[in-house]
């Protein structure tokens, strides 16, 4: 099975810390939200901004205004 270039790009790019960082959040705070440790709303809230974050962070890198 070969891989192409971009497919390469596509998953160097999903395994920087950033985004491992952003994921195993999502996951650790659905958990938690799942077993009723947090609420939905603590769930919500906490998600909403590390995703706005992570996608503000991604937006900047894509201007050239970023730093890494």
């Amino acid at each position: 099975m070969k891989i192409s270039e971009g497919t390469k790009v596509t998953i160097q790019n999903l395994l920087t810390v950033k985004s491992v960082v952003t994921i195993l959040l999502t996951a650790v705070f659905a958990y938690l939200a799942i077993i009723g440790r947090i609420s939905g709303e603590q769930f919500l809230t906490i998600f909403s901004v590390v995703i706005a974050f992570y996608f503000g962070t991604q937006y900047e890198k894509g201007k050239g205004g970023g730093e890494g």
